[in-house]
């Protein structure tokens, strides 16, 4: 990426500064539960967060249309209508949600399941819990699940990547939705769920529930369209959608040069204007060839208009720039990014008693930064550095990276000494939360993570014929 390129991509990154980090600290009010993934650099949580916004924009607010819709829905409808769930009131209209009527009592606490769909790639359960559950230890208004299904354990249940919950107050209690990715390569359109609620607000119980679920085949229109991006190191797939009763699923292959690369189409507008926006995604397949990284993914959308002829996609590519390092057994260097033309140019690095400090200047930002995206960058600092004792470093892993615990500091409180020469500070606490063992200055790695610092690259529009009459 070169100097325009990359002052380009920064100045136009959205920063809608209040409501990012008021979605990043409250979450827009939803629980996403069991997050996989650590700390987010925010110029990519930005994105994330428009992306997450514009599924709500397209597919959440209710339309006369879809007011009259609920009007001949059955009762079950209103729930959904609650959740701002237009799809579970579409299928509520045509019969294909599963009535529920499962209840269970432990320690006082009364779990309640009352409905479960199964549409494209999302599963949804929606249930209540009594007001016993506000006797546990969250705040009065707040209620938190410990779950898993198909008997897992812990994070490790497939179900839980990209699960989010839903919570209304009631009278008596609370209603809750969950809306559950389907997690794996094959459907299977009718089985049983086991469901295990370990905990709720802290009150044990083991709250187990057996759901049915169902839905009819998908319908299957091939595509099979190729597109190369050769200067960015991508080549991308649409291989197909699959259309269930209320919505759809996209399903596309991404050949990467570049390890880490996150690849997304941020929506598609087919020839008749209807927008469409992507969800959660779930990886088919995942291995590393003699032509690159590849990956199969499914991910979830709106119904599919009918009457369209062609789709324009607009992908967009986060660069995976690998961290540099340097020992700090000395007071001043320089450190250069592989693929972005951005540097960090380390001034001082002083120890006093239990704390670090990190005196340095960002070089190849674009000048005049305006206040909100200097806000940003000071943020994306505080989790940029890292300190790894050098004996560790090997220990981290890639699947999952992260420092060795009790061997590495991942984040540092962020000073700005002039914006005009982005020039800052970065102090790291070596007696708090995280620490290093046997610490010794000499012997830590400094870590640097440039591309916190660039957004997604908007990738060229493509547009894919689709093919009548097929299935």
């Amino acid at each position: 990426m070169d100097n325009k390129e990359l002052n380009d991509a920064i100045e136009q990154i959205p920063v809608p500064k209040e409501k990012v980090f008021n979605a990043i600290s409250k979450g827009i009010n939803k629980d996403v539960d069991r997050g996989y993934g650590k700390k987010k650099k925010v110029l990519s949580g930005v994105a994330t967060t428009a992306a997450i916004l514009g599924i709500t924009v397209v597919s959440g607010f209710f339309n006369p249309t879809m007011n009259n819709v609920l009007a001949n829905a059955p009762l079950i409808g209103a729930i959904f209508q609650e959740f701002n769930d237009p799809t579970g009131v579409d299928l509520a209209y045509q019969n294909a949600v599963t009535e529920l009527n499962q209840a269970i009592t432990k320690n006082g606490v009364t779990v309640k399941l009352t409905s479960a769909y199964f549409d494209g790639s999302v599963v949804s359960i929606t249930g209540f819990v009594d007001e016993e559950v506000e006797n546990g230890r969250n705040e009065k208004g707040e209620v938190s699940f410990d779950v898993n299904f198909e008997n897992n354990e812990g994070d490790q249940d497939p179900w839980l990547n990209g699960k989010s919950t839903d919570i209304k107050k009631v009278d008596n209690g609370y209603n809750f939705q969950w809306k559950m990715v389907y997690p794996y390569k094959s459907f299977n359109e009718n089985f049983t769920l086991p469901i295990t609620i370990h905990n709720i607000n802290d009150i044990k119980g083991e709250w187990n529930f057996n759901i049915p679920i169902q839905q009819d085949k998908n319908t299957i229109l091939a595509l099979n369209h190729e597109q190369g991006y050769p200067e960015d190191g991508i080549k991308i797939r649409i291989k197909e959608i699959l259309t269930a009763k209320a919505s759809s699923s996209l399903v596309y292959e991404t050949v990467e040069k570049y390890k880490g690369d996150d690849f997304i189409i941020s929506k598609a507008v087919d020839d008749k204007g209807i927008e469409y926006r992507f969800g959660n995604q779930t990886v088919l397949r995942d291995s590393e060839q003699g032509d690159g990284y590849h990956s199969t993914v499914r991910t979830e959308m709106a119904k599919l208009n009918s009457n369209a002829t062609s789709l324009t996609f607009y992908p967009q590519l986060n660069i995976a720039d690998p961290k540099v390092e340097q020992l700090l057994d000395k007071k001043t260097f320089t450190l250069k990014s592989e693929r972005l033309n951005l540097g960090l140019q380390v001034n001082d690095v002083t120890q006093s008693g239990e704390k670090l400090v990190v005196d340095y200047q960002l070089t190849g930002l674009p000048k005049n930064l305006s206040q909100d995206k200097l806000d940003i960058i000071n943020h994306n600092l505080e989790y940029a550095f890292w300190l790894v004792d050098e004996k560790y470093i090997t220990k981290i892993d890639p699947e999952n990276p992260w420092p060795p615990k009790n061997h590495g500091i991942s984040f540092n409180k962020v000073g700005m000494i002039d914006k005009e020469t982005a020039h800052f500070q970065s102090t790291f606490y070596l007696n708090g939360e995280e620490k290093i063992k046997n610490y010794k200055l000499e012997n830590t790695i400094l870590l640097f993570d440039f591309s916190s610092f660039v957004s997604s690259e908007d990738l060229k529009p493509f547009t894919v014929e689709l093919p009548v009459g097929e299935e």
